[in-house]
């Protein structure tokens, strides 16, 4: 089969690979119909997480089930299914609690692959979900979404105890930024503050539920936050970026008592220990458990409730993904999906 695989920073190529193969009886097959470019995909792409060799690349994936293995009895062939960049049991007590990507079982799709024509997915039955029907092709592009950047946004705003009638303010406008919005405006909140300096993702931000947008960044953006909030800063604040300034932004952006939802992938990341003391500021976060809000996304995107595709600002076949790789980079595009 074609599959992206990243041999150095800046060196994307698509080539042939093995096809997967059931290895153990949870497995399944699946060939996938829409795969994509995250942003946590760059870190590696621009050198900032080492690349030791070349590397299979991709974690959010939607596709139709081709085989399973002799203990899968919730996922059949035929089904079009979406899953978690995380597998998970979905049994065990951290599942059961709600964080299957700290699953005592987990393994990262993103090891496998998913940027390719087929993927072989571990734990079947606990991190697939299936689709009602066989989607239509601007349904599959917010069936991908839900594979990782709006369960993302989502378990920001989860985190950040998003409530009816409250601030809300998000820290980055990527793919999860933009979802976060999306999340925020579902979940009921009155105020929705969204940082961003390109025109064409503050366009789809108010499309999504945003009331205001503030371009400036660190303190000054800060500032701006607190002006618009009588000086006492969001109720809740979604940090998905992951360096030192977005994370800094956030938490001062806060009111004392407030949320701080942090899902950016951290990178460098040290926390001031006495202003985070004084501040009464909550923290919680880390890598989304998607496969918790799956099932409610995939109803809210197959009956047209939300439409999280509209993060995808760039198709490309399989075959060209290093472009989609250079688009995301120079930011031309929000988001690339890729079709085998």
């Amino acid at each position: 089969m074609r599959g992206t695989v990243l041999y150095a920073p800046g060196d994307v190529r698509v080539e042939t690979r093995d096809d997967p193969r059931i290895e153990q009886p949870s497995d399944a097959i699946i060939r996938i119909a829409a795969a994509c470019v995250c942003g946590s995909d760059l870190w590696s792409y621009r050198g900032i997480e080492p690349v030791n060799g070349p590397t299979p690349m991709g974690h959010e994936y939607v596709g139709i089930v081709e085989e399973v293995g002799s203990q899968v009895t919730t996922i059949r062939p035929g089904q079009f299914v979406v899953g978690s960049f995380a597998a998970s049991d979905n049994t065990c007590e951290i599942c059961q609690a709600g964080y299957q990507t700290s699953c005592v079982h987990r393994e990262w799709i993103g090891a496998l692959g998913a940027q390719a024509e087929y993927l072989r997915v571990p734990l079947a039955d606990g991190t697939l979900v299936a689709a009602p029907d066989r989607p239509s092709d601007d349904v599959i592009a917010g069936l991908l979404a839900a594979s990782d950047v709006l369960g993302t946004g989502w378990f920001g705003a989860v985190a950040a105890e998003v409530q009816p009638g409250k601030t809300v303010a998000v820290v980055g406008d990527g793919a999860v930024g933009l979802l976060a919005v999306l999340a925020a405006k579902h979940l009921g909140a009155e105020r929705i503050i969204a940082m961003s300096r390109h025109t064409d993702r503050q366009n789809l931000a108010l499309e999504y539920g945003a009331t205001d947008i503030v371009t400036e960044r660190g303190d000054e953006g800060v500032a701006q936050i607190k002006d618009l909030t009588g000086g006492l800063g969001a109720h809740s604040v979604i940090e998905a970026v992951g360096t030192q300034e977005s994370m800094m932004q956030a938490i001062r952006a806060t009111r004392p008592g407030g949320h701080v939802g942090y899902v950016g992938v951290a990178h460098g990341i040290q926390l001031p220990g006495e202003e985070l003391f004084y501040s009464h500021v909550h923290l919680h976060g880390g890598p989304a458990p998607v496969r918790r809000f799956l099932p409610e996304l995939v109803d809210l995107i197959t009956s047209g409730t939300i439409d999280p595709g509209k993060v995808f600002d760039l198709t490309l076949p399989l075959d060209q993904a290093a472009e989609g790789y250079r688009a995301m980079d120079e930011r031309r595009a929000i988001k690339a999906l890729l079709r085998p």
